[in-house]
């Protein structure tokens, strides 16, 4: 599984490697995975993973999602939001939806029809799993949300107009999906001429884009991520 071309839909992506974790390395077995559950023709929505447990024998329900969440502070607010670089998506409120409903959906009288009609047991227990990166302002600081772990990943973020400014530039690369999930390295040295390309539709697209600051490892030859940060456009996150 590892050994196929990474899907361009890091969601997808990280489903896949969510799979192999479950199966090749702990030794669960996965009973279904997307199983969508529908009443009356509508699709209600999916169960991502139905998984059995080697330890207790018993099916669980597992929610996953990977997240990349922006802290902004609104002028004149105290109130600090978690925004995706598509500020449609929001912390608190995918953490409420994978609670209140996506969690929960398992407990369902389709979901259980669903279940049966595949010849799964009902899971017993339903969990959830959102890693992920959390990116502070580069010129304030923020504190982390209550639900964060005090070593969870982070890194910063920025507006272009302030990025064309920094004096490291020449160290910097962009990551493209399915690379914002992991430290990067790479053998060859950086392209500036790259990064000011990507600033360049940045500009155009109004898109926020994901960079990894480098140094290089003599030891190894490598070059390698020591800081990732995220460039928006003046108008991010919008109204």
């Amino acid at each position: 599984m590892l050994m196929e071309t990474p899907h361009y839909r890091l969601g997808l992506y990280f489903e896949r490697l969510y799979e192999c974790l479950m199966t090749d390395i702990l030794g669960w077995t996965v009973m279904a995975r997307n199983l969508p559950v529908r009443a009356n023709g509508i699709t209600l929505g999916e169960l991502d993973f139905v998984v059995r447990n080697p330890l207790t024998h018993n099916n669980e329900h597992h929610e996953i999602a990977v997240k990349f969440y922006l802290g902004y502070l609104a002028r004149n607010s105290t109130e600090v939001r978690w925004y995706g670089p598509n500020a449609r998506d929001r912390l608190d409120i995918k953490s409420e939806r994978m609670l209140q409903q996506q969690s929960r959906r398992c407990q369902l009288p389709e979901s259980h029809e669903a279940l049966a009609a595949a010849g799964i047991a009902i899971p017993v227990v339903s969990r959830i799993f959102m890693p992920g990166y959390l990116f502070y302002p580069i010129d304030i600081a923020l504190p982390a949300p209550m639900s964060a772990e005090l070593d969870h990943l982070r890194g910063r973020w920025l507006t272009l107009r302030d990025a064309r400014q920094l004096a490291n530039l020449n160290a910097w690369v962009v990551l493209r999906k399915p690379h914002w999930l992991g430290p990067w390295s790479q053998l060859d040295a950086p392209d500036a001429a790259t990064v000011q390309s990507v600033f360049t539709e940045i500009e155009a697209s109004g898109t926020p884009r994901l960079f990894a600051s480098l140094s290089y490892n003599r030891d190894i030859n490598l070059w390698q991520e020591t800081e990732r940060f995220f460039v928006v456009p003046s108008s991010w996150p919008g109204q």
